[in-house]
């Protein structure tokens, strides 16, 4: 029977694995989708690019249907099917009307189970996926990104671009997917999602239906993937802590940052927001307030802290004239200095508080959003999170459990510059 949790999400796990959770959703839209713990640290050496491209191929046909007829199957009844490719996870998400959720149900159970990985498909496919792969090259604010992350975990799968490398793709073959499908989509490994205003039981019920089509039975599932390798909180190998790169652009792009807590350490929300006083969205960031409205250094300057579930990276990019790049580098590193140093008044935190809750609440407004979110903190944590409860462990921070975050995190010997100019 499906569980109902104290946060109201309801969980059920059938028997061959594969995990449903089901959430309230007040609209006659229902948002569903499949994800699949399967990202681009779990391939191998000569998998480059793999998990990407097995997203890709799982839209291009299936024992059921052609590629065409997945196109079509929500399409023409006003719905939507994608999917993208994340370090850890893929996940493939649709959002129709309440009364096709049937047909969204079956539909992403087949891609996830029956895509046929036909070579033809491939040898096609492998363009496309190229082409994406040149259109970041030539998006330098883009691609500064990768590079960095590739810096930050050197020798360490989470370092991998996701899209892959263009000689390894055209290498791969039908029977190279087919193998990483086998090992990476496994039910056990798989969450089924539905957020909108339906029964769960109704969910798990067309959820069987489904996947009496999908042969879950054969040996290649007892095969398990490698275990993941946790990197060390810091870079501890000796890699070059500034790097420039000739890129010819019209203006210099600049990331400064380093390695950071995972989603399994407590201390990633401390990081969370510092890093949203520091260069949020708001314009008010004191990043923002620093190199564009006092100095009109920059047009665009922002701070990402991106967290895997062992793991993370944090960020502060920028783009400027060449000859202001090291000026901007001063001003990031003298506020970054300021919350190593200094702890900041309970008036500063509560403003800062005040300003983080008002971003959350508005972003669970996006049911797509919150829909794809809910599912990966099920599938990586086998856990849930009401945004009352992350409120609570906002209240609980204290300025001095921010400075000693700020001390490890902002520290000048954790961190890496690259700079394209």
């Amino acid at each position: 029977m499906p569980i109902i949790g104290d946060n109201f999400f309801t969980t059920h796990t059938l028997p061959c694995g594969l995990r449903i959770i089901c959430a309230p959703c007040p609209t006659q839209v229902v948002y569903c989708g499949i994800a699949v713990d399967a990202g681009t640290r779990d391939e191998l050496p000569h998998e480059s690019g793999m998990a990407h491209f097995v997203e890709h191929m799982s839209f291009k046909g299936t024992q059921q249907r052609t590629a065409r007829q997945i196109i079509n199957r929500l399409e023409s009844v006003g719905g939507d099917l994608n999917a993208y490719t994340g370090k850890e996870e893929t996940v493939f998400y649709s959002s129709v009307l309440k009364q096709h959720l049937p047909k969204a149900i079956d539909l992403l159970l087949d891609i996830a189970f029956n895509s046929t990985f036909l070579q033809e498909e491939m040898n096609k496919e492998v363009e496309v996926v190229i082409d994406e792969i040149e259109s970041y090259n030539d998006q330098p604010s883009e691609l500064i990104y990768d590079e960095f992350e590739e810096i930050c975990f050197l020798h360490h799968p989470l370092g991998r671009n996701i899209l892959g490398e263009a000689s390894l793709l055209r290498q791969l073959t039908s029977e190279h997917m087919r193998t990483f499908h086998k090992r990476m989509y496994r039910p056990d490994r798989m969450v089924l999602f539905v957020y909108g205003n339906v029964d769960a039981n109704q969910v798990i019920r067309l959820a069987e239906k489904a996947l009496l089509q999908a042969d879950l039975s054969y040996p290649s599932y007892s095969i398990k993937p490698e275990p993941r390798v946790t990197p060390p909180l810091f870079n501890v190998d000796g890699s070059e802590r500034i790097i420039a790169r000739k890129k010819d652009t019209h203006q210099a792009h600049v990331i400064i940052g380093g390695r950071s807590f995972g989603g399994n350490d407590a201390k990633h929300l401390d990081l969370y927001l510092l890093n949203n006083m520091l260069g949020g969205p708001c314009m008010g960031s004191l990043l923002n307030l620093s190199l564009r409205e006092r100095y009109g250094l920059v047009y665009t300057v922002e701070s990402n802290a991106t967290c895997y579930t062992d793991s993370g990276v944090w960020t502060t990019y920028f783009g400027c004239d060449s000859c202001d790049v090291k000026r901007c580098l001063r001003l990031v590193e003298r506020e970054l200095q300021k919350l190593v140093e200094t702890p900041l008044s309970q008036h500063k935190l509560n403003a800062a508080r005040r300003q983080l809750k008002g971003q959350i609440a508005i972003s669970y407004d996006n049911y797509e959003s919150l829909a794809i979110s809910t599912a990966k903190r099920y599938l990586h944590y086998g856990s849930t999170q009401t945004m009352q409860e992350l409120f609570e462990r906002l209240d609980a921070l204290t300025p001095k459990q921010l400075l000693e975050t700020a001390q490890q995190i902002f520290a000048p010997q954790n961190l890496h510059v690259l700079i394209y100019l």
